[in-house]
C-alpha cells in the first residue's frame, strides 16, 4: 500500500506531525479521475456508509408510512452530536414507533459537547442510547424493520431483512455483491463493510448521480440528497465542517464523515464521488483536505480559506494560537 502526505501539523512554524493517507475521485461511469496514494487500499468507511444504509428506509415506503420528515431522513444519515434538537428528534421518532430507547442496539453514550455532558450530570441524568451518535441511523433501521414486519430485536444481524435490503441497494451502486465484501462490526453494533477506496468512490459517484435501475430507488436517493442539503447540521452538529462545506457550495457538494479518518463526498450535478482516508485514523485535518480537494476540482472558490477556517488554529490551554493544521495535498 502507498500513502501520501495529506495534512501537516505545524507549531511555531516548524513541522511537528504529518497525517498520511489516500484520496480518490471517481465518476458514475466507474472511472478514476484523480487519486493520491493507493486507490486499491481496503478499509472500513464506517459511518460514511450511512447515506447508503438509509436508501431502503425511503425506497420501501417505510419513511412515508411513519410520517418522517426531511429532518428525520437527514438524521438517519447522521453521526450526530446529541445536541438539543437532535435528541428531541430521536425521542420523538421512537415515540412514533411506539418504542423505547431499549430497542436501540447502539450502546448508551453522552453528548459530544462537554457543556451538554455537564448539564446532564447536574440534572441527575446519565448516559443514554439516545445520545449515541448513531441513534438516528438505528431509528431508521427500526422504522424499516417495523414496516417489514421483521423481528425488532435482531436488526443488527447481517441476515436480517433490513440489512439485506441495504446490502442489495449498496451492491447495485458498487456493481458487485456487497455481501461478499470483508465484514466487521461497527462501534454502534451494526455490521461494518470494508472495501477499496476506489470502489467506494465509484459507489459514491453513482449515489450522487442516482445511477440505479429503478425509479423508486432513484427517487429515494434524491430525497436523501435533498434532506442532507436542507439540514446539513443534523449530520453532525451546529457549525460543523459538514454544514460549512454544504453551505459554502450552496448544496452542490454533500458529504459524510466516518470514524478513523474517513470522509466520503458526493457531487450530484457532476456525478462525482470522493473518498479521503487518513492512515493513522485521525479526524483532525480530514475535512480541510476534503475542502482543498473541492478547490482542486473547481467545485469551490476560496477553498484554501475554507480549509483553514474548518480546521482552525491549534491553541494552548489559555486559548492562545500556537500552531496550525495545514493541507499538504500533493500537486
Amino acid at each position: 500500500m502507498t500513502f501520501v502526505p495529506l495534512a501537516e501539523i505545524r507549531r511555531g512554524g516548524f513541522l511537528e506531525s504529518v497525517h498520511q493517507g489516500i484520496a480518490v475521485v471517481a465518476d458514475a461511469e466507474g472511472r478514476i479521475l484523480q487519486s493520491w496514494g493507493d486507490p486499491s487500499f481496503v478499509t472500513f468507511p464506517r459511518s460514511s456508509l450511512k447515506p447508503f444504509q438509509a436508501i431502503p428506509l425511503v425506497e420501501t415506503g417505510a419513511a412515508d408510512a411513519a410520517g418522517l420528515t426531511q429532518e428525520h431522513l437527514a438524521l438517519a444519515c447522521a453521526s450526530h452530536s446529541a445536541e438539543d434538537f437532535q435528541v428531541a428528534l430521536v425521542r420523538g421518532w421512537l415515540d412514533r414507533l411506539g418504542l423505547t430507547e431499549s430497542a436501540l442496539v447502539c450502546g448508551p453514550d453522552m453528548p459530544r459537547s462537554q457543556a451538554d455532558q455537564a448539564a446532564i450530570w447536574r440534572a441527575g441524568g446519565d448516559r443514554s442510547r439516545i445520545y449515541h451518535n448513531c441513534s438516528g441511523k438505528h431509528c431508521g433501521f427500526l422504522t424499516l424493520t417495523k414496516h417489514l414486519g421483521a423481528p425488532i430485536g435482531s436488526y443488527n444481524d447481517p441476515a436480517h431483512p433490513a440489512q439485506k435490503l441495504y446490502l442489495e441497494a449498496f451492491s447495485e451502486l458498487l456493481g458487485e455483491d456487497a455481501a461478499k465484501l470483508p465484514r466487521g462490526v461497527d462501534g454502534c453494533g451494526l455490521p461494518a463493510i470494508a472495501l477499496p477506496m476506489a470502489t467506494m468512490a465509484k459507489g459514491a459517484a453513482r449515489w450522487a448521480a442516482a445511477k440505479v435501475s429503478s425509479e423508486s430507488r432513484r427517487a429515494a436517493i434524491r430525497r436523501l440528497q435533498d434532506a442532507i442539503r436542507a439540514y446539513p447540521d443534523h449530520l453532525s452538529g451546529r457549525g460543523s465542517p459538514t454544514g460549512q462545506i454544504v453551505r459554502a457550495t450552496q448544496g452542490r457538494v454533500l458529504l459524510k464523515g466516518g470514524a478513523e479518518g474517513y470522509v466520503v463526498g458526493f457531487v450530484p450535478d457532476a456525478g462525482i464521488g470522493i473518498t479521503v482516508k487518513f492512515a493513522d485514523g485521525a479526524s483532525r485535518g480530514k475535512m480541510g483536505v476534503f475542502a482543498a480537494l473541492l478547490g482542486r476540482l473547481g467545485l469551490l472558490e476560496a477553498a484554501e480559506s475554507l480549509a483553514e477556517a474548518i480546521e482552525g488554529e491549534i491553541r494552548d490551554s489559555n486559548g492562545n494560537p500556537v500552531g496550525a493544521v495545514k493541507v499538504a495535498l500533493p500537486a
